[in-house]
């Protein structure tokens, strides 16, 4: 069952779930988190406090909405619209991330939030 969280980003307060996968749950059980944000195009990243290794859901294919990890940065990255990478609406990560959660309300608010300097994780 995926475990409900919240993230806010100044003004915006988004709903998200993060998945049942072993990796999900690691980042799980080290929230709340409150971070300062990178940015790449369309999609906050940030290091968190694990170590993980690439699993079934490894993909360079996202959505907007998606919640990754990314372990090359060992980051978290939230995708709300095109990256760099991208060659029309949808994002595409920087390499394979593990898709380990999505937002359930309009990921394209956190467009209005480009240059937060946090942004905090935590349970519902």
């Amino acid at each position: 069952m995926p475990t409900a969280v919240k993230i806010v980003v100044r003004k915006a307060i988004l709903r998200g779930d993060l998945f049942d996968s072993p990796c999900a749950q690691t980042i799980v059980s080290c929230l709340p988190l409150e971070v300062c944000p990178h940015e790449w195009g369309d999609e906050f990243y940030f290091v968190i406090p694990v170590d993980l290794s690439l699993d079934e859901s490894a993909t360079r294919k996202v959505n907007m909405g998606d919640i990754g990890y990314w372990l090359p940065g060992k980051a978290l990255a939230i995708f709300f619209g095109p990256t760099p990478m991208s060659t029309g609406l949808e994002p595409v990560p920087a390499s394979e991330i593990n898709v380990v959660g999505r937002i359930l309300d309009d990921a394209t608010a956190l467009r209005m939030e480009k240059g937060a300097k946090k942004i905090r994780i935590e349970l519902i």
